[in-house]
């Protein structure tokens, strides 16, 4: 696993923290908010990328996909490969190639050319978001965690309610290829901060041979298959589908397999036995349905607004940046506050505001859009903005630093799971409550009920009056119009379903922080 990478403080004392070291933990934080922010950033665009290489609606999906199941890959892998290969040589090599890779996205000729670079950009980028996590928890002192836990609150919550924006501005003002090209300033400018700042090691090629490769080989099976099956579950009919039971099959093999080598061989990939300690486990809970929440909502929000009130991407992202923007201002002031309320509270009032901006979108309409998403949102993010920091030290308090690199592994590969699970969720949950929906509202809506022929025959008229000229044209308008309500009116019940389900898990998150222990300090190096 990870080690320190700073000297430990002398006994009843912390090393000052000096400037180099602030350098590379921000250098870090802006490596793990682009690659939050690529998990969401293509979603907006999704129907331009398709028309330029050519792939269809359902095959499309795929260029999200294969980023997710790469990243999600490695992320366990990267506290195993940092001895390896140094901290300092690991982080700016992938760095430089999710650089490359991004560039290289912009210029895909075909769909398979798009997947595999969206996959290596994925596999390169996942590295990112841990190794900032790790440096957080290693390079700064106990004092200074919240601080960099806060910083990385902004990859891990804004990221992704700003992408979508980004995304939907930059592909109507100058085209998708610019959702690729945005990573190069922010990457440069990491690699600058990083070059100088990162301690040199040398490799330790030898600790290949004392690897856990069975682990390796079945977790990224395991994960690999079940980040497939999420993503691709609804769409194909879940177990209707051969593809996805063998999927699944080899996901519950594999997953099982890894989780008896870890805890049988002397030297496991990840520690799992973290899972045990009353707040890692907890906050781990926790932070599975937040992730949930988190990439839910950024998934629920843009699908209601485009299927239900027409809106394009660039609109859509200008409703979410109702989300995104709040927490740029208020995220900085969270460690000052922890500094003076107890975490758990924060964590509790920001899940309960979470909870509370999902219940406020229940009851939705027609005319339920923009100026209605507003306070919600505002809410939204207020909820999001207390919440993963604290979160985040309540569940590392107490972690030792040898363990820092499984705990940031566990903490973000959990949290990425939360989110695959819940839009998997929330996909299947809209489809079959809409069906649900429009068979019990067209029992109501029949030729033998009187409102229902009146209606029609109101529409009707309506047809004639405009130019028709066909009665029995001008009724068969009229019932598709009918039709076309009641499929409306389902899918907007459907959607307030959806988000009270969310909310409803919120509340469970909620219940599950408020039972972790409070700590003195969060963060590697607490006891």
């Amino acid at each position: 696993m990870v080690n320190a990478v700073s000297q430990a403080a002398p006994a009843g004392a912390e090393a000052p923290t000096s400037f180099k070291t602030w350098f590379a933990v921000v250098g870090s934080m802006i490596g793990a908010f682009m690659a939050v922010l690529n998990i969401q950033i293509t979603n907006a665009s999704l129907p331009d990328i398709q028309g330029a290489i050519g792939a269809g609606i359902d095959d499309g999906g795929w260029i999200s996909t294969s980023y997710l199941v790469a990243e999600i890959v490695v992320i366990p892998l990267t506290g195993f490969l940092v001895p390896v290969f140094s901290l300092r040589r690991y982080l700016l090599t992938n760095t430089a190639l999710f650089l490359v890779l991004s560039v290289a996205c912009a210029f895909a000729g075909n769909l398979q050319q798009m997947i595999l670079l969206r996959a290596l950009q994925g596999f390169f980028g996942g590295v990112l978001i841990p190794l900032a996590f790790t440096i957080t928890l290693t390079m700064l002192p106990r004092s200074k965690q919240p601080i960099g836990l806060a910083l990385f609150a902004l990859s891990a919550t804004f990221a992704p309610a700003i992408g979508p924006t980004i995304g939907g501005y930059l592909t109507q003002t100058y085209g998708w290829q610019y959702i690729f090209y945005v990573n190069v300033v922010p990457g440069a400018v990491m690699l600058a901060a990083l070059f100088p700042t990162l301690p040199a090691a040398p490799m330790k090629l030898s600790l290949l041979k004392r690897g856990d490769w069975p682990g390796i080989a079945t977790l990224a099976i395991g994960l690999a298959a079940l980040q497939t099956v999420l993503e691709e579950g609804n769409k194909d009919d879940w177990f209707g589908s051969p593809f996805i039971v063998k999927l699944s099959v080899v996901a519950v093999l594999s997953l099982g397999a890894f989780l008896w080598i870890e805890l049988t061989v002397a030297n496991p990939l990840l520690n799992l036995r973290l899972l045990t300690r009353r707040n890692f486990g907890l906050g781990s809970v926790s932070n599975i349905i937040l992730g949930m929440a988190l990439y839910g909502s950024v998934f629920l929000l843009p699908s209601y607004l485009s299927q239900m009130q027409g809106y394009n991407s660039e609109q859509v992202g200008e409703v979410l940046a109702w989300t995104g923007f709040p927490q740029l201002l208020i995220i900085p002031f969270v460690p000052f506050l922890m500094k003076k309320v107890d975490a758990r509270i924060l964590v509790g009032v920001g899940f309960l505001l979470f909870a509370a901006s999902c219940f406020l979108n229940i009851h939705l309409s027609k005319d339920y859009a923009a100026d209605q998403l507003v306070l919600p949102n505002v809410v939204r993010a207020v909820g999001q903005s207390l919440v993963m920091t604290p979160l985040s030290a309540l569940a590392t308090g107490g972690i030792e630093r040898e363990s820092a690199g499984s705990a940031s592994a566990l903490f973000n590969m959990m949290r990425n799971l939360g989110g695959s699970v819940g839009i998997a969720g929330l996909q299947t949950i809209l489809t079959k409550r809409e069906q649900f929906h429009s068979t019990v509202i067209t029992t109501h809506v029949t030729g033998f009920s009187e409102a229902t022929a009146d209606r029609i025959q109101q529409l009707q008229e309506r047809f004639l009056s405009v130019g028709g000229v066909d009665p029995d044209l001008a009724w068969n308008q009229a019932v598709q119009a009918i039709g076309k309500s009641v499929k409306l009116q389902s899918f907007l019940l459907a959607y307030g379903d959806a988000f009270y389900l969310m909310g409803g898990a919120l509340v469970l998150a909620l219940l599950a922080a408020l039972m972790m222990k409070k700590t003195s300090g969060g963060g590697a190096g607490a006891h």
